[in-house]
């Protein structure tokens, strides 16, 4: 879902992609399909996992467009160029750090968990490497929005589009993707909500469309 919303952006045709806590690399990977982007950055802090997202991107033979970089997030501004990307995208950790936390070295806990960096961490990263006009794209939990806007806000990003992801119709909202644009002029416009299933159960046309499971 993140890979398509980004790809669907309103900003210009981009060149060069950031995807930050990329894990096995599926975001870089499915936006060389979606996007005519040159050159795809994959960000991944877990060296194991970074291998995982190298092999991805070597068994599809992308070499030539994707990179993948094992570091910390928060080392980004001093490796890559400021002001240099067209699209950030992150499937960020969800939870704040806390709350019961058993193994902050878990490659699960640090995947789902602020363990290794915080969601100002990320957005402010992004705002140092996105051009003049680029997007951030990310996919987050609901109850987190306030924080996400007015983070976005605070690193002049102004946020430009959100969509609620619903598990059915009639289920309250468990996802929402949000852009937002460096240095963007102030209008937020809410996109339709997406529905994974349908009232029968089943995978909504939209969801197929988006997986690519027509036919």
């Amino acid at each position: 879902m993140l890979a398509n919303y980004a790809s669907t952006s309103k900003g210009k045709q981009p060149d060069k992609i950031l995807d930050l806590c990329c894990g096995n690399g599926i975001i870089p990977v499915l936006l060389t399909a979606k996007t005519e982007a040159h050159h795809i950055v994959g960000v991944e802090i877990q060296s194991d996992v970074a291998d995982l997202a190298q092999r991805n991107v070597e068994l599809n033979g992308l070499q030539r467009r994707v990179e993948i970089i094992c570091d910390d997030l928060k080392n980004c501004g001093e490796i890559l160029s400021a002001n240099s990307f067209d699209i950030v995208t992150c499937n960020p950790p969800y939870k704040e750090a806390g709350g019961g936390l058993v193994n902050e070295a878990d490659a699960l806990t640090i995947a789902r968990h602020e363990v290794k960096c915080t969601l100002s961490d990320i957005i402010s990263v992004s705002a140092k490497l996105l051009r003049e006009g680029g997007r951030l794209c990310m996919v987050h939990r609901p109850e987190r929005l306030v924080d996400l806007l007015t983070l976005m806000r605070q690193n002049r990003l102004e946020p430009k589009r959100l969509r609620m992801v619903h598990p059915k119709p009639g289920k309250t909202a468990n996802l929402v993707l949000i852009e937002a644009a460096k240095y963007g002029k102030p209008k937020l416009f809410l996109d339709p909500p997406l529905y994974v299933y349908n009232e029968n159960g089943e995978y909504s046309d939209e969801i197929n469309e988006i997986y690519e499971r027509q036919g």
